[in-house]
């Protein structure tokens, strides 16, 4: 009798994602809801999406994340850019309100299939159930409105990470917003934050951070994505870099065809390059310290291979051809983001939120 053959790369990426769901750490469906309505998001015009259904104007709804093997997802309420916003900071954080009521709506009206999450250990349950579990990431200065007690009332309503854009060098709010986000235990994003703001970040706060929708600069010489010096210090950290799908972020020819203006069809993007990053994530920052922030719905497309939130385990499977391990798989899919998230909560001055 011959010995069983070794599984396919496919059959490995399976076996780990039925095992291991994935965590997700950025989604604008939000934000790709409102800008297709024009507006804010009510009960009856979300009814008219029907997102356990196929939805042909968006990347993401309840079906494909299932056939994604998504488990678990950072849902972006995010500031949009333009007169939605509006330059105020109360237009800002009205903005950002709306979206994390649309997140709750969403979750009301699809009970059976997703349930809030707002500690690792109703993440775990969320897991084992075998409903997705909805998390809320927020960002932006200008949605804080200068006051901590916004923070503190954000975290409340289930913001669980904030992206520190806006801040440029930390100024006196600033090193106060990262003390009291270390103190309630809510997520510090670095993704798209300058430089700068990240290295003293990095030197004065006291919990891991990630960066929710970043790739490796070295690849893709992005200004959103993350240097090697800064991804190295992920390790002593503790957090990860969550590794975005953005096209501009993953090619530097797309890239360069973004910036220059450059005339005829963008070039094309694959799923083989968003494993470059991931491989080199994995060699600069560790194999510890790597996540997924596909920031899917956040723009008009998305690579070969990655067109929407179903295409994981194809992704899954292009690294197991490359020799990563069904454990490093398993940490990549969400266990690193888990381990981030415990850590926060551990590190935090629980019970006065």
């Amino acid at each position: 009798m011959s010995p069983l053959s070794p599984p396919s790369p496919w059959e490995r990426a399976l076996r780990v994602l039925t095992a291991n769901a994935v965590v997700d750490g950025y989604n604008d469906l939000p934000s790709a809801l409102r800008s297709l309505v024009g507006g804010p998001v009510g009960a009856g015009q979300l009814a008219g999406f029907e997102l356990d259904r196929h939805q042909p104007r968006t990347r993401t709804d309840l079906r494909r994340l299932a056939q994604g093997r998504v488990g678990a997802q950072f849902w972006s309420a995010r500031v949009p850019s333009g007169p939605v916003a509006g330059p105020a900071p109360g237009d800002a954080l009205l903005a950002t309100l709306q979206q994390i009521d649309l997140v709750h709506l969403m979750v009301r009206q699809h009970a059976d299939r997703m349930t809030l999450v707002r500690t690792p250990a109703e993440l775990a349950a969320a897991l084992h159930e075998g409903r997705i579990g909805a998390l809320i990431g927020a960002g932006g200065r200008a949605a804080l409105g200068e006051s901590l007690a916004v923070l503190r009332v954000l975290f409340r309503l289930g913001v669980r990470f904030l992206t520190l854009t806006g801040f440029g060098a930390l100024d006196g709010f600033g090193r106060d917003v990262l003390r009291e986000m270390n103190r309630i235990g809510m997520l510090v994003d670095l993704s798209h934050v300058a430089d700068a703001t990240s290295r003293e970040v990095l030197l004065t706060g006291t919990l891991p951070v990630v960066f929710s929708h970043s790739s490796a600069r070295t690849l893709c010489d992005h200004p959103g994505n993350v240097p090697d010096d800064l991804l190295a210090e992920l390790a002593d950290n503790g957090g990860a870099c969550l590794a975005a799908f953005t096209p501009e972020l993953v090619s530097a020819r797309r890239y360069d065809w973004v910036r220059e203006g450059r005339p005829g069809p963008p070039p094309p993007v694959t799923l083989a390059e968003v494993a470059d990053h991931l491989d080199h994530l994995r060699e600069v920052a560790g194999v510890l310290h790597v996540g997924l922030g596909g920031a899917f719905d956040g723009g008009d497309d998305m690579p070969d291979g990655l067109s929407d939130v179903s295409c994981y385990p194809a992704l899954f499977a292009e690294l197991a051809s490359r020799h990563w391990s069904d454990g490093e798989l398993a940490g990549l899919a969400g266990g690193n983001v888990i381990r981030v998230l415990r850590a926060v909560e551990s590190g935090a001055e629980l019970g006065v939120q």
